[in-house]
């Protein structure tokens, strides 16, 4: 290409980084106000000019980032132009011509795509190429909107709405091997793109990853950390010897699995351009006397003959575990050997070292210090910001389709009413001048050109008239309401939107069906052109966003693994769908329509998650039953205070914050047996939407020293990494008894004492609540009774009568009961009885029924009779006067040891 014109002005900038929403699809995103200098529009094609030039599509800036003079682009980008991140470019406009014909062929050998050549063009139109340049196929859709109002907007005709959706070469890369005619060219539906199933493969390709930063998400500050202990070093070893320090040799990376360490690594070596050298921890042990050190070596030795080099060790502690605890000679040895290499790397900066491990307290501490692995990075489990940008990542090649959102409809036609009547009000007022104009002449040749335009002026009157009709009527919330959910109704109706014109068919089909106004109004909204094809894509499309981010609130937990693995079930439950109509033994091309249906709703994601779950959890996670309050009677009162010390601050933190006092850590629920404490535990996880860990207490204790104690750390150190966590311990009296009873084993006062410590702990932590449930609250260590620990103390009692029809009514809902059964009678007659004796009652009285006669039809009030007789209370009287005095007992002395001689019926 020939060297810049002298006479286009350019500009120069500093590169960014691009946002999810314009990753591979050759668009970068600049101040409109610095484009206005240099003569470009939003549309427009600009050159960018790195240590090599390569062309993009260029869009408005976001509000953030004016006044920033930045360039954000994607890593593709970058690469084709030779740049990373925070270098200046160089920017101006780019004299592109219309592609006549492009060839492509994949960046990589091995790599076999069978697709038809349409498929290659529909996924490029819009895009502007250069020879040499790396690119990704799909997008079109997303520049169509870009380039609408430019010059280059007739590239796109004939491409539909939802062009390449569903192929799946959205994350393959390829080359442009050749252009015709060449420079920069621009891909439009007349270019003839050939596909050249042979790799043309580059040398910086082959030696780096091929990840750049915007394939991680969710990890912003720790790369901003590694970037300027990593990039720094690489890129300006210069730096350092100024400032007369050493530049860092290594960073040790640690997190749960699955959290994108190396991915990190691999993004690192791709953005500085840098040789990877991967050691797989385990791969480099050798059976043989000295091998092992000699393949560690090697491999540090390639690093430096390469330089610039990343080497990155995953897995560290298999090969470097602490040397007093680890039995093998060889390991030791390894170690030793590692240490003397990252002591011994003298290539100034040239050669860093990162590495990555799920356990850092099992590494060698002598690895740990500075000078070694200077710096550690927590790749923690990410927030749900986080966890929006990582299914942002593994859908952006998805064929995903919105949900129909209410809200964003009424939005977008509000919009689209305002713009449509401001054009033709401004239309009204240039056609107005135009006649008056021509009435002044008083020409008689242009008699003909004033008919035709006081025809345009009438019907731009009649759309004005329509449109002001519909904003009266939008502007009324519950029609506007109306208006919307009968437009869903007809999103997919065929008559309406092939059959001739829409609007009629419209009016035919819903004829005494619907309101008049509200037929009149959606008419209206068909005539004037707002409601078509195009505004259910954008509907659905804005949804889309949406529908992640309620994804990403209740995907609590989730690591970058996790999502991937979401986002690969959800577009297997669709695949299943389709299966029956496939016929896999036949070597065809699968039909168009069956491709079609090939899209992934909110409702295949939801379904995925119940198979789908966070990998951390996995060892301690319990599915979250199905229980709602609803499911619960009575006990209202005990509901809400969970509520509120539950429900509220996992779901709204702020009003915490805002009156500065921290939420309750604990609750402990006691009761007698039966009284629902369990199924409350249920139901607060599942309508707080939270992780549920459910511990059952004699299943901690264990006969090994130490053991019961660790079971304890891991259960709230996974609670820590999966916020926000329910953590439930149910019969807490087993494990945490007061510490002075006697007894043969400490084994319980250890765990009391680790438990105290663990609920102390909490303080700086948010999203975390424990819960317990016991019916012996008396022998509990009083200790944990305290506020700060268990904040709150519940109590669960029998159920009153109101309390007892709730239960009735929700173990009868799905019971054939004959008439002569009241359900207010029998909670009359249950007097003592708790939930659990009353869902006996129930099931007793149908198996009573059914020995009598197996076909019976419905259950008689002599069957529940029957069954209150096998059935008596459970709670007598005084056990719950015991239970009351209890609940004062605990009001009077909380943190003070429980008097012995405390009113009782324990004994």
């Amino acid at each position: 290409m020939n060297s810049a014109n002298p006479n286009v002005p350019e500009i120069e900038l500093k590169v960014g980084e691009a946002n999810q929403d314009d990753v591979n699809k050759g668009i970068v995103r600049i101040d409109t106000t610095i484009l206005q200098q240099i003569g470009i529009r939003p549309g427009d094609i600009v050159e960018i000019e790195g240590s090599r030039k390569t062309v993009a599509i260029v869009d408005r800036a976001y509000p953030g980032d004016i006044g920033l003079n930045i360039i954000r682009m994607d890593g593709l980008i970058r690469r084709n132009a030779k740049t990373g991140l925070g270098e200046v470019i160089k920017v101006r406009k780019a004299n592109v011509k219309p592609a006549k014909k492009i060839t492509i062929a994949p960046a990589r050998k091995g790599i076999l795509i069978r697709a038809p050549q349409e498929i290659f063009k529909q996924g490029l139109v819009g895009r502007a190429v250069l020879k040499g340049d790396l690119i990704s196929i799909g997008g079109t859709a997303r520049r169509k909107r870009t380039m609408m109002d430019s010059e280059f907007e007739n590239a796109f005709n004939n491409v539909f709405e939802n062009t390449m959706m569903g192929f799946g070469l959205g994350d393959i890369k390829f080359i442009v091997a050749s252009t015709d005619p060449n420079g920069p060219t621009l891909v439009s539906t007349t270019t003839e793109v050939v596909f050249n199933p042979e790799s043309v493969e580059l040398e910086e390709i082959q030696k780096t990853p091929d990840v750049s930063y915007e394939d991680i998400g969710g990890l912003r500050e720790e790369i901003k950390k590694i970037r300027e202990m990593v990039e720094l070093p690489l890129k300006h070893p210069e730096i350092f010897e100024r400032l007369g320090i050493e530049p860092p040799k290594g960073v040790l990376l640690h997190g749960p699995p699955g959290t994108g360490k190396t991915l990190l690594a691999k993004a690192v070596a791709a953005e500085t351009n840098s040789n990877f050298s991967l050691i797989n921890g385990p791969e480099i042990m050798s059976k043989f006397y000295g091998q092992s050190e000699e393949n560690l070596r090697k491999k540090f030795e390639d690093a430096e003959k390469n330089a610039p080099s990343i080497i990155f060790i995953d897995e560290i502690d298999a090969i470097a575990p602490k040397r007093e605890e680890t039995k093998g000679e060889v390991e030791r040895r390894v170690v030793a050997q590692l240490l003397a290499l990252m002591d011994g790397l003298q290539s100034r900066g040239k050669v860093v070292v990162i590495a990555a491990t799920n356990i850092p307290n099992a590494v060698d501490p002598a690895l740990r210090r500075p000078g070694r692995f200077d710096r550690e990075v927590d790749i923690g489990v990410p927030d749900k910001y986080g966890r929006l940008e990582i299914l942002k990542i593994h859908t952006r090649s998805m064929p995903i389709e919105g949900n129909f959102h209410k809200d964003i409809a009424a939005n977008l036609i509000n919009e689209k009413v305002k713009k449509h009547l401001e054009d033709n009000k401004s239309k009204n007022t240039n056609l107005t001048e135009q006649i008056n104009k021509l009435k002044e002449q008083k020409n008689i040749n242009d008699q003909t050109v004033l008919g035709k335009l006081m025809n345009q002026l009438k019907n731009i009157n009649n759309k004005i008239n329509s449109l002001e009709e519909i904003k009266k009527v939008i502007t009324i919330q519950n029609k506007l309401d109306e208006i919307i959910s009968q437009i869903e109704k007809i999103e997919h109706s065929k008559e309406i939107w092939t059959h001739g014109d829409p609007k009629l068919e419209f009016i035919k089909i819903t004829e005494n069906k619907i309101d008049e106004e509200l037929k009149d109004s959606i008419a209206n909204l068909i005539d004037v052109g707002i409601l078509d094809k195009n505004l259910f894509n954008e509907i659905r499309r804005n949804g889309i966003n949406k529908d992640l981010s309620e994804l990403a609130n209740i995907t609590h937990g989730f690591v970058g693994a996790d999502a991937a693995s979401l986002a690969k079930e959800a577009a297997m439950i669709v695949l299943r769908k389709i299966l029956p109509d496939l016929q896999l033994e036949k070597e065809e091309a699968i039909p168009e329509e069956l491709l079609d249906k090939l899209k992934i709703t909110q409702a295949d994601f939801l379904e995925a998650l119940k198979v789908v779950r966070p990998s951390a959890m996995r060892e301690v996670l319990v599915e979250i039953p199905n229980i709602k309050w609803n499911d619960i009677g009575g006990l209202e009162d005990t509901k809400q205070q969970l509520k509120e010390a539950v429900e509220w601050p996992l779901k709204t933190p702020e009003v915490f914050t805002r009156f500065g006092v921290l939420p309750p850590k604990g609750i402990l629920l006691y009761g007698p047996p039966g009284t629902g404490k369990t199924l409350l535990a249920k139901a607060v996880a599942n309508e707080s939407q939270a992780n549920f860990i459910l511990v059952n207490g004699p299943e901690l204790l264990s006969k090994w020293v130490g053991e019961s104690e660790r079971g304890v750390r891991k259960i709230f150190e996974k609670a820590r990494q999966t916020s926000p966590t329910i953590i439930f311990f149910d019969e807490m009296d087993s494990i945490a008894p007061k510490r002075n009873a006697s007894s043969d084993s400490r084994v319980t006062e250890r765990v009391v004492n680790q438990l105290l410590t663990e609920i102390d702990g909490l303080r700086d932590l948010h999203g975390i609540v424990v819960i317990a449930a016991t019916n012996r609250p008396d022998i509990m260590d009083s200790a944990l009774l305290r506020p700060g620990r268990f904040d709150r103390i519940v109590y669960v009692g029998v159920p009153d009568e109101q309390a007892r029809l709730a239960i009735f009514k929700v173990h009868a809902a799905n019971m054939k009961l004959s008439s002569d059964i009241e359900l207010e009678t029998l909670a009359k007659e249950t007097n003592g009885y708790v939930g659990a004796d009353i869902e006996a009652i129930c099931r007793e009285a149908a198996i009573i029924a059914l020995r009598k006669n197996i076909d019976v039809k419905e259950i008689s009030k002599i069957d529940f009779d029957e069954a209150l007789k096998r059935f008596p209370p459970s709670v007598t009287k005084e056990v719950e006067e015991s239970y009351k005095k209890l609940e004062g007992h605990f009001r009077e002395a909380r943190a003070k040891e429980m008097k012995e001689e405390a009113p009782s019926y324990f004994g």
